[in-house]
């Protein structure tokens, strides 16, 4: 969105895109939806694996890979013999308020550049066998969408909080959980952005989160932060352009 902005700009609400998904994928969005609409209110237990496997006509080990992926995203937890339940969200603190304008966009953004980069070279030389399965899932969706000329912001959210687990410090990995709302809403204007744009955009950021990924695998720590800074600069500037807010105040 290149030229002068408003600080105070209203944003739009955004549109919904069709994605081409697996069984797995198509029951995870079902639930998802469900849980983010109040459906399912935090706490709740989820109807048993039997019904919502017959509600959506999958079998068991589809619908087991859609509440691993809740799981994974922090959606749903489950009990040992007892099912699984609604994820409450978690407390928010600081009082963080709604993102009501691009300047909360950028503000958040400004707030990435400092934990993430952090994050991403602890990564590099904390990360284990686990946490480096959880990144090559989350990019697999990723270039599944992209080859499928799609964005696909929960997959990318869950790269890049996979990345604030494997430094190993639960404070990273909390603020990523707490400003998950905040993080989705510029994820998503991105991609929109990405799927308008009529480049090679979409590749482009793919190549980004595997570099991302390539330097923590081969624990490159300087190069794991380098890569993840310059990859949330050039998300944030695609999407002000030459419009980046002057956030001073008076």
């Amino acid at each position: 969105m290149p030229g002068k902005v408003d600080e105070d700009t209203p944003l739009k609400k955004p549109t919904p895109q069709k994605r081409r998904t697996t069984f797995a994928d198509h029951v995870y969005h079902a639930l998802y939806s469900r849980i983010v609409n109040g459906a399912y209110a935090p706490n709740q237990k989820l109807p048993p694996e039997t019904s919502l496997a017959q509600e959506f006509s999958v079998s068991r080990p589809v619908l087991r890979t859609a509440l691993k992926m809740l799981r994974e995203n922090g959606f749903v937890y489950s009990r040992q013999g007892a099912g699984n339940y609604v994820l409450a969200p978690a407390a928010q603190p600081l009082g963080f308020a709604r993102v009501e304008t691009l300047a909360d966009i950028q503000r958040c953004y400004e707030f990435r550049l400092t934990i993430e980069t952090e994050a991403a070279a602890l990564a590099a030389t904390r990360r284990n066998a686990e946490m480096l399965s959880e990144m090559q899932h989350a990019l697999e969706l990723l270039r599944a969408a992209t080859g499928s000329k799609l964005h696909r912001e929960d997959a990318d959210y869950a790269f890049h909080l996979a990345i604030t687990r494997a430094a190993n410090n639960q404070y990273f990995e909390t603020s990523m959980r707490v400003l998950r709302d905040h993080i989705n809403i510029g994820m998503h204007m991105h991609g929109q952005f990405l799927l308008t744009d009529g480049t090679d955009g979409l590749e482009g950021v793919l190549s980004e989160h595997i570099a991302i990924y390539d330097a923590i695998s081969r624990q490159d720590s300087e190069t794991a932060a380098s890569l993840m800074r310059s990859h949330l600069e050039h998300s944030r500037n695609r999407l002000f352009g030459a419009g980046l807010l002057d956030l001073r105040m008076g």
